[in-house]
């Protein structure tokens, strides 16, 4: 190989390389076709390359979203070089970018913002990964991309049914973005999340319309 130590982030395909638009080049390009048909190799298996299958099922959409449904899981809890937080930033950015274009000028968008609740007493208010506003109506909403499972999923699991009681007895909302094969995993956090949420959704485009459609209902 022409890189000691291949990895993620030599690739460009951790949190902070996935984030800026880079052109393919000779190294990137032999990687995918490794990924794609290293399987169809006389040496695959003795070279550890039995799972790089997935160009030999182009053409068959079946076969296609089952073997990336089961990846996804397994890929996504070993991934090394891309931290919680950097993927966390990476879909919050996404988001904001959806809403702006959705809702217009009349329609204030803060990332990583506060919302004054009464009741909580934190100085700057309740934290929020994203708090949209309307004139003095405001939505805070929650981002949970988690390839891992962590504690940052229980915790806000625990945190989730006070501040609804308290968002709600200050006359706001509370919505939360949920996705990652570690939210996945951690179905009775997902579970408290839920029941405690006024829209909850999942990391696609058309989840983001519904949240989008949501907010202004409420606002």
């Amino acid at each position: 190989m022409p890189v000691n130590g291949l990895n993620n982030k030599k690739l460009f395909i951790d949190g902070e390389g996935l984030i800026k638009e880079k052109e393919l080049d000779n190294l990137t390009c032999d990687m995918i076709a490794l990924l794609l048909f290293a399987s169809t190799s006389d040496h695959a298996e003795h070279a550890g390359l039995i799972a790089c299958e997935i160009g030999t099922m182009l053409g068959n959409e079946d076969e296609l979203i089952k073997f990336v449904k089961q990846r996804y899981i397994t890929v996504s809890r070993i991934t090394g070089g891309a931290t919680a937080n950097s993927l966390g930033q990476l879909a919050q950015s996404e988001i904001v970018n959806f809403l702006t274009t959705e809702l217009g000028d009349k329609y204030k968008i803060i990332r990583n913002g506060y919302i004054t609740i009464d009741g909580y007493d934190k100085k700057g208010g309740m934290p929020f990964d994203l708090v949209v506003e309307k004139g003095k109506k405001k939505v805070g909403i929650e981002v949970s991309f988690q390839v891992t499972t962590n504690s940052t999923i229980e915790r806000k699991a625990g945190q989730a049914a006070d501040r609804h009681a308290l968002v709600h007895k200050s006359g706001y909302q509370i919505a939360y973005v949920l996705d990652g094969a570690g939210n996945f995993q951690r179905s009775s956090a997902i579970s408290t999340i839920c029941n405690h949420s006024d829209c909850t959704v999942a990391y696609t485009l058309a989840e983001f319309k519904v949240l989008s459609n949501w907010i202004k209902s409420v606002l």
